[in-house]
Order: C-alpha cells, then sequence, then structure tokens
C-alpha cells in the first residue's frame, strides 16, 4: 500500500514536470519572433553574415566570445559561452557548409538567452550549466555552399586522421570542455521521411553508437533521453514528423567518436517542410526543441524517462519526391500503360551562391505506390501528351501558350541566364523536339488531357492547373535551353 502511494506521488510529480516544461515550449514556440536573429533569413548565409553578430555577443558582457581557431582559407572560428553551471554543454553547426539552418537556430538562442523575459527559466539553465556554441565550423564551404571544405573532405569524417584545421579545431574544443552533453546539428535531405508514414522526416535525431555493436552504456543511455523528451515536445507542433536517423557506427565521423570520448552526443538533421523551402519553420522548431533539451538537462527531469522509449521514434527512411503523379495513361509504341511519376526539383546554385533556380528531372517511374510527396496528383483518366515547341517575337502571355500546348519557345532570351521567372523552355532557333518519351533523368516537361481536353502542364517538373491564373499556383521556374 504504502509503495502503491509513493508510486502514485511519483506519478503525480512526474505528471506535473511535464505539465510545466508543456507550458513552457509551448511560450518559446508562441514568442519565437521576439528573438528570431532578422538579419539572416535565408538558408545560404555566409561566414561574413554571421561576424556583426558574433561582435555583438563579443561587446555583451554575459558572453564570452573567443576565437578558436580558422578554416584553411583563413575564416575564424568563434566559440561563444555563456553561463556558470558546473556541467558543460558544446553545440556546434554546419560542419557541412551547405547543411546551415542549426547556425541560425543558434543566433535566435543566443538572442533569447540575452533577453529579460523567462528569468526563472534562464536561470534554471545558465545556473546548472555552462553552454558553448560553436556556429559555422566550416566557413569555407559555406561561402560555395558545398558540403565538404576547401580540401575536400568532409569534416565529419576526419575525426581520427585530423587533417583538417576545423575538425582539430572540433576535437581540441570537446577534449577542454569534456562536455557532459554535445549537439551535432546538420541538415538533412528534404527526401527523407518517418518511416512508413507520408510524412516528411522534418526533425531527425540520433543517438550515435560508439561502437559496431551499438551497445548503450549511461553516455549514450543519457543521449536517448533527452531525445525522448525532445521527440515529445516536436510532435506538438510537427505531429508525426520526427524520424530517427541510422545509427550504424561509423568508426571515423565525430559524433560516433565523441560519444566514446564521454559525451552524450545528440545528433539533429533538419529535413523537410511542406511549403518552407528556405526551412525557417524547421529553424523555429531547432530553437524550441534545443532550448527544451537545455532546460531539462539542467533539471536533470530526462533522467526518469525510459530509455526504451527512444527506439519507439519511426526510422528515417527515403521515400520522397516533391511531385507525385498517380496512375497516369502513358502511350508507348501504340500501347498504353499506367505509370506513376516521381519528380524532384533540383536546386542549382547561381554565381556567388547566393540564390538558386530548379532544374527537374524525372527520378523514378512505374509502380510508385510505396512512395509519398510534398504534392500528390491523382491523374487516373488523364493521358501524357507531348509538348509544342512555337516561335514568337514576345512572351505576353505565358498562360495562352501553356493552354495550347506550347512549352518550348523560340524567342529572344535574357542574357547569362540559365532560367526565367515563368514556366516555359525558351530554346533557340535551331531547337527541334526529338522522339518525346517518358524516361528517369528526364526534365518532366508535357501536358495531361482528359476526355480530350489539356487540363495540367507539367513545366520543368511543376505542376500548373490550366483553369487558375499563374500567379495562385507554385510554378517554379522555365529554363533556358533547358540548362
Amino acid at each position: 500500500m504504502i509503495k502503491q502511494l509513493l508510486l502514485s506521488a511519483f506519478a503525480l510529480i512526474l505528471l506535473g514536470n511535464v505539465q510545466a516544461q508543456d507550458e513552457l515550449t509551448s511560450k518559446l514556440y508562441e514568442t519565437y519572433d521576439d528573438y528570431k536573429e532578422s538579419s539572416i533569413v535565408k538558408r545560404r548565409i555566409k561566414h561574413t553574415d554571421i561576424q556583426p553578430l558574433i561582435e555583438k555577443f563579443k561587446a555583451n558582457p554575459k558572453f564570452e566570445v573567443q576565437k578558436v581557431g580558422e578554416s584553411i582559407q583563413g575564416r575564424d572560428l568563434h566559440l561563444i559561452s555563456i553561463g556558470s553551471g558546473d556541467s558543460n554543454i558544446f553545440l556546434w553547426s554546419q560542419m557541412h557548409g551547405d547543411e546551415p539552418t542549426a547556425t541560425q537556430a543558434i543566433f535566435d538562442i543566443l538572442n533569447f538567452l540575452d533577453a529579460p523575459e523567462f528569468k526563472e527559466e534562464k536561470e534554471a539553465i545558465l545556473s546548472n550549466l555552462k553552454l558553448h556554441f560553436l556556429p559555422m565550423l566550416n566557413p569555407d564551404g559555406a561561402e560555395v555552399f558545398t558540403r565538404r571544405n576547401a580540401l575536400g573532405i568532409d569534416i565529419n569524417r576526419d575525426a581520427l586522421r585530423l587533417q583538417s584545421p576545423e575538425g582539430q579545431t572540433l576535437k581540441r574544443i570537446r577534449d577542454s570542455l569534456d562536455a557532459d552533453f554535445g549537439f551535432n546539428l546538420h541538415d538533412q535531405s528534404k527526401y527523407y521521411n518517418a518511416e512508413r508514414t507520408e510524412k516528411p522526416a522534418t526533425i531527425s535525431y540520433l543517438a550515435t553508437a560508439y561502437n559496431y555493436k551499438k551497445d548503450i552504456n549511461e553516455v549514450r543511455a543519457n543521449a536517448m533521453k533527452v531525445i525522448v523528451f525532445m521527440n515529445r515536445i516536436i510532435q506538438n507542433y510537427a505531429p508525426g514528423q520526427v524520424g530517427r536517423y541510422s545509427d550504424d557506427f561509423e568508426p571515423r565521423a565525430f559524433g560516433d567518436n565523441i560519444a566514446k570520448w564521454g559525451t552524450s552526443l545528440i545528433l539533429i538533421e533538419s529535413g523537410g517542410y511542406p511549403g518552407d523551402p528556405e526551412k525557417q519553420e524547421i529553424r523555429k522548431l531547432n530553437y524550441v526543441s534545443i532550448l527544451s533539451a537545455l532546460y531539462t538537462i539542467a533539471n536533470q527531469s530526462y533522467k526518469d524517462i525510459p530509455v526504451e522509449d527512444y527506439e519507439k521514434i519511426p526510422k528515417n527512411d527515403r521515400m520522397l519526391f516533391d511531385l507525385k503523379i498517380e496512375n497516369v495513361t502513358y502511350e508507348l509504341l501504340g500501347n498504353d500503360y499506367i505509370i506513376d511519376l516521381g519528380i524532384i526539383n533540383h536546386e542549382v546554385d547561381l554565381k556567388g551562391h547566393n540564390e538558386f533556380y530548379y532544374k527537374s528531372s524525372v527520378a523514378d517511374q512505374g509502380d510508385l505506390s510505396t512512395y509519398s510527396a510534398y504534392k500528390t496528383f491523382d491523374a487516373e483518366g488523364y493521358t501524357i501528351v507531348q509538348p509544342k515547341v512555337a516561335k514568337v517575337d514576345r512572351i505576353d502571355d505565358p498562360m495562352q501558350l501553356l493552354k495550347d500546348g506550347v512549352a518550348y519557345v523560340k524567342t529572344e532570351k535574357p542574357e547569362k541566364s540559365a532560367f526565367v521567372h515563368f514556366p516555359l523552355i525558351l530554346v533557340e532557333d535551331t531547337f527541334k523536339l526529338r522522339s518525346f518519351s517518358m524516361q528517369p533523368g528526364a526534365n518532366p516537361t508535357f501536358f495531361l488531357k482528359k476526355d480530350g481536353k489539356l487540363t495540367h502542364a507539367v513545366i520543368n517538373g511543376f505542376l500548373i492547373d490550366l483553369s487558375k491564373p499563374l500567379e495562385q499556383q507554385s510554378t517554379g521556374n522555365g529554363l533556358i535551353n533547358g540548362k
């Protein structure tokens, strides 16, 4: 009887903690815009974009800012620290130069820590923990928006050989801090989904393994428990959109080795979110997720979480397209076939690596019933129609051309550009459309017909309803000479 009463009391305490933490994270989510760093709102951020922010915190007595290294090309790496607790927490971002979502979130978190609101919660965090942030570990890669550093190596595969100065810096800081928890912050492909669901893996977590057997010691178990807590929080804002990253051991990787060296390592991967190409909603989820994790670490409430719940988080899968056209009729050599098309909108960087355009391709075709997409169109009863080529002096009304079944246009083209902002393909006067066929790898540009009438165009992988104004639709971009 006494044991049952104690268990009931303990359950009420846990319930109270859960309710309090839910209230906190709800407030964090609702007030996010008050702390969002407005100077960096696109993914292609560079080292120069964050330097004024680092200088701002360097001048703030609440923070300790120190240069801790340089990249191969001589860009400074800074560590920003705050807090007076005995437990060191180390967070680093963008060791892959084209993975900037968490770098933005770090500056949102720093703004939050500097603000007067949430005094009680911040006191709980900063009196128990000392936080250390190393944003943009790979600034040379960020400069050209690529994964690897200037040496052409993946920093996250340099934990053993330590040939990159960026990797050397990361190892030195980890060792000097001997951090209890480490947050390894990345972006993953938006084509990952939560296993056996149609939903993207907007956020994926991993408590990295430290050996091939994937053993679970106390260090790894603590990471798992905090991840379970973060998953529960994110389910409130992106339900069903959390995945569990593969825990296959990689002996060269920093995350795996940092876990081996005694730091509870939490990998966070930012994936895709519908209608969020610049990942600003995912940035917000990083902010809420990380601050919530710091709070549960500070008050040690994570210790009561069953480690077994970690395995309940769905695994990552990769079964998503940007556009899926289902059950469409495709005529080939006089016969009709029913196929699905899975289309990917690839980003192509422009000079300077500040902007991009889309060049799409058919990723797969056939029976794609086990796949999902950000946008799905059931084309049962629709037939694929070959596009036409037309020559015009100028393009005044792209929609009229589309309604006439024209996708390729011979006309004057803008200089020094590979794309146009309207959904047509501009071609040379000598262009001839070769025999039309649907094949994986091809640029998806065609029309759909139903009951003898053209109803939709697919131009460079974007589906356009011919009955609606273009400005009311997401039409992507057209291409010049198919480049």
